[in-house]
């Protein structure tokens, strides 16, 4: 997808599937021991058709001081993220709850 120095304060700026310059948000970033590969979980806070916050995936890389972000591509690693976007909405949830 594209480079980026760093994420500060839960979010970064990257370019969006139409080359435009977007402020993203992290919603979750991990380690997967099933998979081996560092995710990034993130949003630029639209929204689809039906009202759903837009929210995007990828494998996180070093490359010297950039970290690049690359393109998920199996359906095991977004079944990996979507599990992890789960708990996290479900402990916030709970946490509303109480």
């Amino acid at each position: 997808m594209e480079n980026i120095e760093e994420i500060k304060d839960d979010m970064f700026i990257g370019f969006n599937e139409k080359g435009e310059k977007t402020t993203f948000y992290k919603l979750l970033e991990f380690d997967s021991t099933e998979t081996g590969k560092h995710y990034l979980a993130y949003t630029d806070n639209s929204v689809d058709e039906k009202g759903n916050v837009r929210a995007y995936g990828s494998v996180v890389t070093q490359e010297g001081d950039l970290m690049k972000l690359e393109p998920i591509t199996t359906e095991k690693e977004w079944k990996v993220i979507e599990m992890a976007l789960n708990v996290i909405q479900e402990q916030s949830k709970n946490e509303e709850d109480k």
